[in-house]
């Protein structure tokens, strides 16, 4: 039976949550599912993995313990555990961390790399990613000893697939890394990250200043959503270019994209196509977002997101 590993995700001591539609990835093959974890609590993290197929997952230490984070010192200890366990197909989430250390793994393994996968099938080596801007999807496979993906977060849905998964501890033996990690300088506390989140709203040339802004900080913080930004946004200097949603900014595939005064320019959209959901608003009917969205708003979004975030202020009926 082939044996398939995932390489799991912490965030602020917690389970990415988009780690578990790759965990169901790796279950739909067939084979025998394991997950990687060099950070957090092997055992916490079982309880939520099993419950996706994970039959095994594996807490990767080094010859010094516990590994802080070094890409060179994991990648090292992932591939010692990749052939440990004769691993020869490995998943991860495409996200800064993964991009880092797949690249890294594939290198060292000279196993072929594809990155920002939105779907995945294990038995052929196949893997299907967005091109041209979104316009097609391209399927591409794989050939060698080893195989390596990173997958779009979000993009695949998390499917229950209860198991009891055995929890084991695995010792690499690093040496010296050519590579040091002096410091870790995180974001703002309240940041959620774009890739990761499961709501975006987002404001284009629209909001026609920065402090405007805080309109969409408002009614994220309602509803614990992101916060993104089209290219125009980014280069006016109204936000930072770590917000920017698009072809040369990130690509997200959240529940629900919200647009607030974004035209909907192909790059824009090549970005966001993806979003289960997308609601645009925007006073220009002839927008070309207008006609990609699931739902327009046709109003001064001035009006609309100030009232749309006291509506979410409102306590539900039945809640406490």
């Amino acid at each position: 039976m082939k044996k398939i590993a995932v390489l799991i995700e912490i965030r602020d001591g917690k389970l990415k949550p988009s780690n578990l539609g790759v965990c169901s990835a790796a279950h739909e093959s067939g084979g025998e599912c394991i997950a990687f974890l060099l950070e957090g609590n092997a055992a916490d993290a079982a309880a939520t993995l099993q419950e996706y197929g994970i039959e095994k997952v594996v807490e990767i230490f080094t010859t010094h313990g516990a590994a802080s984070w070094n890409p060179e010192v994991w990648a090292e200890a992932i591939i010692q555990a990749m052939v440990y366990y004769e691993i020869h197909a490995l998943l991860g989430l495409a996200s800064m961390q993964g991009k880092d250390l797949l690249a890294r793994v594939a290198a060292r393994l000279e196993a072929p790399l594809l990155m920002d996968c939105i779907a995945v099938n294990l038995v052929r080596h196949t893997a299907k990613k967005s091109q041209f801007s979104g316009k097609a999807i391209a399927e591409f496979k794989t050939c060698g000893d080893y195989h390596v993906y990173g997958i779009r977060p979000n993009a695949l849905t998390a499917v229950p697939a209860p198991c009891r998964a055995a929890v084991e501890s695995f010792k690499a033996s690093t040496g010296s890394p050519g590579l040091s990690v002096k410091n870790l300088q995180p974001g703002l506390a309240n940041d959620i990250d774009l890739t990761e989140a499961n709501v975006i709203i987002s404001g284009g040339r629209g909001m026609e200043n920065g402090d405007n802004f805080n309109l969409l900080h408002a009614c994220a913080q309602t509803i614990s959503a992101a916060v993104g930004a089209s290219r125009a946004a980014v280069d006016a200097g109204w936000v930072s270019h770590a917000l920017q949603v698009g072809q040369t900014g990130k690509t997200v595939s959240p529940k629900v994209y919200i647009a607030c005064g974004i035209s909907g320019s192909v790059q824009h959209f090549a970005g966001m196509k993806t979003a289960g959901i997308i609601i645009a608003i925007n006073k220009d009917p002839h927008a070309a977002i207008m006609s990609k969205c699931d739902y327009a708003v046709c109003a001064n979004l001035f009006d609309i997101v100030p009232a749309l975030t006291r509506k979410l202020r409102k306590p539900h009926k039945g809640s406490k």
